[in-house]
């Protein structure tokens, strides 16, 4: 393949990817504004999603219940049993609107639950079903692969928990700064992106991210857990990509299987821009354009 080629291979993802900035800025204008249907502090919350999205809600919950605003759990869409908890709101994330696990789980929900839904399109099967909308749909994107609609999400979340003007402003720089540097990783045999906290479901998406798009051979774990198992498929080729510091004994580990071990010194979600960057460049350095992934859809919605 010619150099012309490789380099238009992924064109509309790698667009997405570097709006992040502005969208982000935007998203914190929006949250600043306390968009109805957000939950309030006390508020006992379940938060849905499907694959990115549940992600995000991994790292949401996370981050709500650390900053004292109250229960929050977050769950797979499709695994929603019939005994649901008692919570005060429901908040269901998706970005095309039309995912239709979503749509069954707040339609088994309990009458009378609030609902709120985050969306990327609008008049869609789950805006109908809930009580609020959130709209983000300027965050909307062309590409199957999410990049910038999940951040622009954490983004507004983050400022609706506390985050200043003056951290997001940080935050931006740091995105800014992940997209200035080139892409000279070469592509691993293995991925293993690692991260404690909120970062750890942020791990399972950076790591998403390189399965959809370059069809990489790539896992995520909570730190501390890599070394109970895991680590044992580590070697020459695996790249252990962490989004929270290591220890060095951690590090000591990890690289005495010979594996690679990077560290990223930004805010995860930060760092989680420079690994999607990586991804569409390990795409198409094998070819693959990380615009038109291998066996997926915008939305899954039939069952």
């Amino acid at each position: 393949m010619t150099d012309t080629a490789t380099s238009n291979l992924g064109r509309i993802t790698s667009a997405e990817i570097a709006s992040q900035p502005e969208c982000w800025a935007r998203a914190h204008e929006q949250g600043e504004s306390r968009p109805a249907g957000l939950p309030a502090p006390g508020e006992r919350v379940l938060v849905l999603g499907c694959g990115t999205s549940y992600y995000v809600a991994g790292a949401y919950a996370w981050l709500r219940e650390q900053a004292g605003h109250g229960v929050t759990d977050a769950l797979i869409a499709s695994e929603l049993t019939g005994v649901v908890r008692d919570y005060d709101r429901v908040l269901a994330i998706s970005r095309s609107g039309t995912t239709t696990e979503v749509v069954q789980a707040l339609r088994a929900l309990p009458a009378g639950v609030p609902v709120t839904a985050v969306l990327g399109e609008l008049g869609t099967p789950v805006g109908e079903a809930a009580t609020d909308i959130v709209d983000l749909s300027y965050a909307d994107e062309r590409s199957v692969v999410q990049t910038r609609f999940p951040t622009t999400l954490l983004t507004l979340l983050r400022t609706h928990l506390g985050a200043t003007g003056a951290e997001v402003a940080g935050l931006i720089e740091q995105a800014r700064s992940a997209l200035a540097e080139p892409v000279t990783t070469p592509t691993p045999r293995q991925l293993v992106v690692l991260g404690t906290g909120w970062a750890a479901p942020l791990a399972q998406e950076a790591a998403l991210k390189c399965r959809e798009s370059a069809g990489l051979w790539a896992e995520a774990y909570a730190t501390g857990e890599y070394r109970h198992g895991p680590i044992s498929v580590a070697g020459p080729g695996t790249l252990a990509w962490s989004l929270t510091p290591l220890t060095p004994v951690q590090v000591e580990a990890i690289e005495a299987t010979g594996a690679t071990v990077r560290q990223g010194t930004r805010d995860p979600q930060a760092e989680l821009v420079a690994i999607q960057q990586h991804a569409v460049a390990w795409a198409a350095a094998g070819g693959r354009d990380a615009d038109v992934p291998v066996h997926l859809s915008r939305s899954v919605v039939k069952l």
